[in-house]
């Protein structure tokens, strides 16, 4: 038990020392619409269920999902892709927002944002629609745009960072983001990042990268392999072979179905009357990509379906192949811990980790010992996004210089956490704590505090290598602004200090009739929320004071306006730190709220029994 707990503290340690970590994701972002309804009986037309909605939800999917799982494990993510200028490029900015991705997506106009719409009934997905045409390729102002805006990200996390290096994490899922310019870039720059990691659905377009981190499913990893391969024929007898498409499935697990070789062996060791000529004859159609032969009996030119025959777990020209009667009882597992090495020759990477759906993933690194995790099946429509978790976790925990073996293990428990609920998957860093069995760390100090603690409090976190941010205001009448605002202002940080107005800073700003809540009843709201880590009360008109004292690595004001218009600004440069603003939710403000509530008073007319009664 004492080891046991010992093990759960040193993962948590890993979990705490990524806080903050840069990372910048590149890719195919997309946007993840859930539709949820009721079914009771068919139509009359056609023997079709007839739906009712009932609640609809949006979220960050593909690369957008992979910055979200980042923000919300405690990394400082940053996305960088194409976003069309429609309904769906808007949803996706509000979900980045919200999750506190630093939203450096470029707008596309004429060019939609890839969505998946699913629709379910009793939460099982009865169809999804697609939109968004992978085949329309970025044009040249847009490559140019997003170059642009991968060079700025890139610097704008390294000033973040100190100067350190930021990590990058790339997601090609086939959608057109990335294109041979944006590829041939991220080769060429590949110094400025410590560690890449990269989830793509063709590794062989990625020659040259050299990452620390691949993450192939399971048909990715056979495909490259079989690309890799030679002409070498799989020896006569028993083929098992597994299928799955020609193109793999922008998101969700790899789908791969067990049969008999067409026109080959039959798993139970017959064979039928065309193959068994052609296993007699040596001979094959040529079917592969290079123009060489392939296993016998394949129906479609490529890599459309992966042979699992052979001794000792040899590669063929267009697949991977184990004999069925020596190898009986081989899984997808062993046979992906058998190709690990080949997997890191052909892509290059320091680590592979082949994830295989619901029974959780193979990784090896240098030291050639390969690792098995394990996940828990669930259903399908559980399990979307949870790569991106996994990508999320890995990625931070080697960014953190923690053991590989330590990687692995909070990754597939970040993937396997998430996936308790349909729709798309996100790990907090905070449901990783608990399922460590430990809560998140604290200071000890009390939200509510004083100035003359703040420098104890702040003292720590610069002793532990923590950002701290810091903000200030009157928060009258918190509203749904204000708590967007917080959590944004949290997520550019380790620790957000809150500085509230007192009553009477407030009616020297304000005017004499505010603040409608007194300072005791404001700080107390703020303290409640989980995004503020500390309140304190001035006094003065302005935080000068308290920025002096805090010295504050990124202060942050409310605003549309540039940060060089903030008063503060010159003073936080001059102690060295950032200043950024963040814009309002529209139609959002204390005023306006005030305003309505006066309004709806003088609307209503006096109740006569409330009148006072003359003596």
């Amino acid at each position: 038990m004492a080891g046991a707990a010992a093990e759960q503290r040193r993962l948590a340690t890993v979990v705490e020392s990524w806080l903050g970590r840069p990372v910048l994701i590149v890719g195919d972002a997309m946007l993840d619409e859930w539709r949820f309804a009721d079914s009771e009986r068919l139509c009359r037309e056609a023997p079709a269920p007839v739906l009712t909605l009932r609640r609809r939800i949006s979220a960050a999917g593909g690369a957008a999902n992979t910055a979200v799982n980042v923000a919300a494990l405690g990394g400082r993510a940053v996305l960088v892709a194409p976003v069309g200028a429609d309904v769906a490029g808007d949803e996706l900015h509000d979900c980045l927002d919200r999750a506190g991705v630093w939203d450096r997506t470029v707008n596309q106009p004429g060019r939609p944002t890839p969505v998946k719409r699913r629709m379910l009934a009793g939460n099982q997905i009865l169809l999804r629609e697609d939109s968004g045409d992978p085949d329309d390729a970025l044009d040249p102002d847009a490559v140019t745009r997003l170059l642009t805006a991968l060079d700025c990200a890139t610097e704008e996390l390294r000033a973040a960072a100190n100067g350190a290096a930021p990590t990058l994490v790339v997601c090609d899922y086939g959608l057109g983001a990335l294109s041979a310019p944006i590829r041939a870039w991220l080769v060429e720059q590949r110094e400025r990042y410590a560690t890449v990691a990269l989830d793509a659905h063709d590794l062989a377009d990625w020659h040259g990268l050299a990452p620390t981190v691949v993450t192939p499913s399971f048909a990715e990893a056979t495909r490259l392999l079989a690309r890799a391969a030679g002409a070498t024929r799989p020896p006569a007898g028993t083929e098992l072979h597994l299928e799955h498409p020609d193109v793999d499935p922008a998101d969700g697990p790899s789908e791969l179905t067990v049969g008999a070789a067409p026109g080959g062996a039959h798993a139970d060791g017959g064979t039928t009357e065309a193959g068994a000529d052609e296993a007699h004859t040596g001979s094959g159609p040529d079917l592969s990509r290079s123009g060489r032969p392939g296993p016998l009996g394949e129906p479609t030119p490529g890599e459309g379906r992966v042979a699992l025959t052979g001794d000792g777990l040899s590669v063929t020209g267009t697949g991977v192949t184990v004999n069925t009667e020596a190898g009986a009882g081989i899984d997808r597992a062993v046979l992906a811990e058998s190709r690990l090495a080949e997997l890191r020759a052909h892509t290059g990477a320091d680590v592979v980790a082949v994830t295989l759906d619901t029974e959780g993933a193979v990784v090896g690194g240098a030291d050639g010992e390969p690792r098995r995790s394990h996940s828990t099946p669930v259903p399908a429509s559980h399990a979307v996004g949870a790569g991106d978790a996994y990508l999320a976790a890995m990625t931070l925990a080697l960014a953190a210089d923690a053991p590989l073996p330590t990687a692995a293990q909070l990754a597939q428990l970040a993937a396997t956490i998430t996936v308790s609920d349909t729709g798309t998957c996100v790990c907090r860093r905070e449901d990783l704590l608990t399922a460590l069995d430990l809560p998140p760390e604290t200071t000890g100090h009390p939200v509510l505090v004083g100035t003359d603690e703040l420098d104890a409090i702040v003292a720590e976190y610069r002793d532990a290598g923590r950002s701290v941010v810091f903000t200030n205001g009157c928060f009258d009448v918190l509203h749904r602004g204000h708590v967007r605002y917080l959590e944004q202002a949290r997520a550019l940080g380790d620790l957000l200090i809150v500085a509230v107005n007192s009553d009477g800073s407030v009616r020297r700003l304000k005017g004499p009739d505010r603040p409608v809540n007194p300072v005791e009843d404001r700080g107390a709201l703020l303290a409640a929320l989980s995004c503020v880590d500390h309140v304190v009360v001035f006094e003065e008109d302005s935080p000068t004071a308290l920025i002096e004292a805090v010295r504050p690595d990124v202060y942050v004001k409310g605003g549309d306006y540039p940060p060089e218009l903030v008063p503060e600004a010159p003073l936080v440069r001059r102690l060295g730190g950032q200043v950024r603003t963040l814009g309002y939710v529209p139609d959002r403000s204390t005023s306006a709220i005030i305003e309505r509530i006066r309004a709806h008073s003088q609307d209503r007319e006096p109740d006569p029994s409330l009148s006072t009664r003359p003596s």
